[in-house]
């Protein structure tokens, strides 16, 4: 690989669709780096199933698109960044089939199907790997711009904020072993969410919550960070991945049943499996609750034979391949599965162009709380809101950054063979707990005692982490200093780097959750389970100041 620019015009931070799509639209002339913490195909995005909502039939309309998404987002959407999202979702459509996305069609039409708490069939689709169309089609068009370069195998470990004018210059990076400085006019923070945070997730390995932690300790102001979205259907199979099954097969007509055969979903709420997502989750959950000798271990099933074998596969080919690995024949009998942490409704806070209140500083995609999911995401609008909101990046303004040489001056660093082993599997054990602990004290349902208690215990483990050796040796780096020789410790960082994030993310979560005394969309409180008019009010945190916005 060609060595790494130190400077860009712009420097866009994740390479799932919110960041390849920002960098396309980014004006060719400007100087993109495009950094990925894996190589550019591997993100959430990726694994999006289910597909992409957009308001293109004749019997539907963008006003029908902005009721279901405030509906779903219970109280708390932003209505000016719903309408923009819904009114741009069919030019964001089309300029994705101009850059070669393939949809399902029927006949010269593009295919939609119908997925819960939607009113109209409105999501296009890619067969069950919407995402992974979508991604590898804008990885390829990346990769044929000159103006892009792309770093891979790169972690941002914070922010580069110039000290007179509170403005981000660019961002700390770890690359090749070497820890650098890399100057831009602009940072666009695009690293998706944190959902291994949660010991069962549908999110890959690379879901740290990266964006939010380095944001939140350069002082961005975060929102809504208590919403966290469970799919109801992951697969629950020993030793596989929580792989979830998308929406799109309850949309299709799949049942959700019991160890008895019983659609029990219906005890919990009119629409049955077609029920908002939280919804669902809460269901299964609570089913377990009373029927199952272990709850945390056990599962429900999805019975797909009621959608037919045609359907079945035309439309979830990856559903089927996936399930047979695992030793399951859908055609046959249903899928195990249970509900999962899947999407985080709260980021941080961003305006229509992505603006944060740091100056040179945006953030788009599941990174971002741009108002457009309040409290519960509607299905399929996330695919949607990286590209419309990506688009957005056209329009950037770059401000002169006032330019100082720095020549960073080599700092060597290096662990003996106790202290690296010891650090090592502190850190595993870290890594291990942290995820652990937040599904027991801050999963589908939450309640005081247990939050406070995990806030203590993460305090705990902060102020450990902190006295590190590493820790503080990283921690105290200044923009004069680049670490050219870290010896034996270059296998340590990343997992140094995403244990910090996901230690903060923790942190947020947990902190966020006990200030909302009520539950609301994706936040579900046992010990204040009704929705209260009180709180119809975004949850703020800037450094550690949690507060309230105004009514809604």
């Amino acid at each position: 690989m060609n060595a790494v620019n130190n400077e860009f015009d712009v420097l866009v931070v994740g390479a799932g669709a919110a960041g390849l799509y920002t960098a396309l639209c980014l004006p060719s002339y400007k100087r993109v780096g495009l950094i990925t913490k894996e190589t550019i195909s591997l993100s959430a995005s990726d694994w999006a199933q289910g597909g992409i909502a957009a308001a293109v039939s004749p019997s539907d309309s963008p006003q029908l698109h902005v009721e279901d998404t405030l509906k779903a987002g219970a109280g708390l959407c932003d209505l000016a960044a719903v309408e923009f999202l819904a009114s741009n979702a069919s030019v964001c459509i089309q300029s994705l089939v101009d850059l070669g996305v393939a949809f399902d069609r029927h006949g010269d039409n593009l295919a939609l199907t119908l997925e819960a708490a939607h009113s109209r069939h409105r999501v296009l689709h890619a067969a069950d790997t919407t995402g992974r169309e979508v991604t590898t089609t804008l990885a390829n068009q990346v990769l044929k711009r000159p103006n892009i370069q792309v770093i891979q195998q790169a972690l941002a470990l914070g922010l580069w904020i110039e000290p007179e004018t509170g403005c981000c210059i660019g961002i700390s990076l770890f690359h090749n072993n070497q820890i650098t400085w890399v100057r831009a006019a602009a940072v666009v923070l695009a690293t998706g969410g944190g959902g291994q945070v949660f010991a069962q997730t549908t999110n890959p390995a690379v879901s740290t919550g990266d964006g939010v932690a380095i944001a939140f300790r350069a002082g961005a102001v975060l929102r809504d960070l208590e919403f966290v979205q469970f799919h109801p259907t992951a697969l629950t199979k020993a030793g596989a991945d929580r792989f979830l099954i998308s929406e799109a097969v309850r949309g299709e007509g799949a049942h959700l049943i019991d160890d008895q055969k019983r659609r029990f979903a219906f005890d919990y709420h009119e629409a049955g499996e077609l029920a908002p997502r939280d919804i669902v989750s809460r269901a299964i959950y609570s089913h377990l609750q009373k029927t199952a000798s272990d709850p945390s271990t056990a599962n429900v099933w999805l019975d797909m034979r009621p959608i037919g074998r045609e359907t079945i596969l035309h439309r979830f080919p990856n559903i089927i391949k996936v399930c047979q690995c695992w030793g399951v024949d859908v055609f046959t009998e249903p899928i195990p599965v249970a509900p999962a942490a899947h999407y985080w409704m709260g980021g941080i806070v961003s305006d229509l162009t992505n603006s944060t209140n740091i100056k040179g500083l945006y953030a788009v995609g599941e990174t971002a709380s741009t108002g457009v999911h309040g409290a519960n995401r509607l299905a399929s609008n996330s695919l949607l809101e990286c590209i419309v909101f990506g688009a957005q990046m056209a329009n950037i303004k770059l401000e002169k950054v006032k330019t100082y040489e720095v020549q960073p001056k080599a700092v060597p660093f290096t662990l003996n063979a106790v202290q690296l082993e010891s650090t090592q599997i502190y850190l595993n054990d870290l890594r291990e707990n942290i995820p652990r602990l937040m599904w027991q004290s801050a999963g589908i349902c939450r309640e005081q005692h247990r939050l406070e208690g995990a806030i203590a215990t993460v305090e705990t483990w902060q102020h450990d982490f902190n006295s590190l050796a590493l820790s503080q040796f990283l921690i105290a780096l200044r923009p004069t200093e680049s670490v050219f020789d870290i010896s034996n410790v270059e296998k340590l960082l990343r997992l140094w780097a995403e244990t910090r994030n996901l230690l903060d993310v923790a942190y947020l979560i947990l902190k966020s959750a006990a200030f909302r005394t009520e539950s609301r969309g994706g936040h579900y409180r046992t010990d204040f389970p009704s929705q209260n008019t009180d709180w119809q009010v975004h949850t703020l945190v800037q450094n550690q100041n949690w507060y309230k916005s105004n009514k809604l």
